[in-house]
């Protein structure tokens, strides 16, 4: 006869089996055989990251179907939070865990202290303030490309580095990039770095470049044009922000290509890095350097000399001499054919154009004869004045 005793989990953290195998030869002696059973489930098999994974987190297969959508909002709990070695619902002293084996002279041994009737309430309220999602408040000032997320956002000046006292640069910009495991460590030495690495760029007239340039980085492609001041700054917003750390104003920058964030960045850097001033365009070619503008009528205004001026049988008949075409490295902008509008070929429209060819000009033709003499007259007014009648009320 065989039987099987186990003993409670409660008592024991691992039971024992008992197997009493009773001898035939002899006067009941049983031989004894003991085993250990470990008790292993789900919570204590797997560490408390995993188990809090499983809880936030959201499979790729959930995720494209649209689950978990409030997962992020969930934050994991530090169960260990508040506790104190040797402190439970029974609060004890344990000497060489919770106490000196010794003090002084004096030999501890363990014994019961007072209970804290608050301790759980003290664990709750600490287990609650880590589970509470608090949306970051920030002023329309500081908030970035996207609301509160870091991407555009002001992340201050770099730390400073020895007792310099405090340092100051006008118009001047570079980037870093730095890896970390946190995304504040990752802030910090990319600000830093790009902190030691500053370069200062010329700009024209304190609000634009000096001419339009082509620049490229990977598979990113960037035209950006020069233009008067009022214009604003028409580009892509990483670009946007690097014009305005530096100080320009007035640009108009067209995107091609990849729209990877770093290869805008460098790419646009390496255009500023790549432009020439006016008295260094003029001191390449030897020859003067002419500009052209509406509000002066286009009258030419030399903007820059070189100290050695060509004569016109040195220059080749070859060469180019065009300003735009030369700084953009003899690049052309494809411009895409607009094309007309569908009701230019309907019949009706032609009879439209037929009827109101004799008053399409009149609306432009009214409005220069107010700016001139105040009021619709013919130029032949003045030789043969029209006689005013004065319509007297009936």
């Amino acid at each position: 006869m065989c039987s099987k005793i186990l003993t409670l989990s409660n008592v024991l953290s691992r039971p024992m089996q008992l197997f009493f195998k009773p001898n035939a030869t002899s006067n009941l002696k049983p031989n004894i055989n003991v085993t250990s059973v470990a008790c292993v489930s789900f919570f204590n098999k797997l560490p408390a990251e995993k188990l809090w994974k499983s809880v936030t987190s959201v499979s790729n297969a959930g995720a494209k179907k649209g689950r978990g959508k409030g997962a992020g909002r969930i934050r994991i709990r530090d169960l260990n939070r508040g506790q104190v070695i040797g402190t439970g619902k029974v609060n004890m002293l344990w000497p060489g865990l919770s106490a000196p084996v010794i003090r002084g002279r004096e030999l501890l041994k363990q014994q019961k202290l007072p209970d804290d009737p608050e301790r759980m309430e003290k664990l709750i309220k600490i287990r609650d303030s880590m589970t509470k999602f608090r949306r970051l408040k920030l002023s329309s000032i500081e908030r970035g490309w996207s609301g509160s997320r870091m991407p555009g956002r002001s992340i201050g000046p770099p730390d400073p580095i020895g007792e310099g006292g405090d340092r100051k640069w006008s118009r001047s910009c570079w980037f870093g990039l730095g890896k970390a495991k946190e995304a504040p460590a990752a802030l910090r030495k990319a600000k830093n770095r790009a902190g030691q690495k500053l370069m200062h760029f010329e700009i024209y007239n304190g609000h634009t470049i000096f001419h339009d340039f082509f620049t490229a980085f990977g598979k990113t492609k960037i035209f950006v044009q020069k233009k008067n001041e009022g214009y604003g700054l028409k580009c892509h917003r990483a670009i946007r922000e690097i014009c305005q750390a530096i100080g320009i104003k007035d640009i108009r920058a067209k995107l091609e290509g990849s729209n990877n964030l770093q290869h805008i960045v460098k790419a646009f850097f390496i255009g500023l890095l790549q432009q020439r001033t006016h008295k260094q365009l003029a001191e390449e070619k030897k020859l003067h350097l002419v500009e052209y503008r509406a509000e002066n009528e286009y009258y030419p205004k030399v903007v820059a000399s070189p100290t050695e001026v060509r004569t016109k049988d040195q220059i080749p008949r070859d060469e180019t001499l065009h300003f735009v075409q030369y700084v953009m490295n003899d690049k052309v902008i494809l411009r895409k054919k607009k094309f007309p509008p569908f009701y230019e070929k309907m019949p009706h429209y032609k009879i439209y154009l037929k009827k109101y060819e004799k008053y399409r000009n009149h609306e432009k033709i009214r409005q220069m004869l107010k700016v001139e003499y105040g009021d619709v007259k013919s130029f032949l007014n003045e030789r043969f004045p029209e006689e005013k009648v004065e319509q007297s009320e009936t």
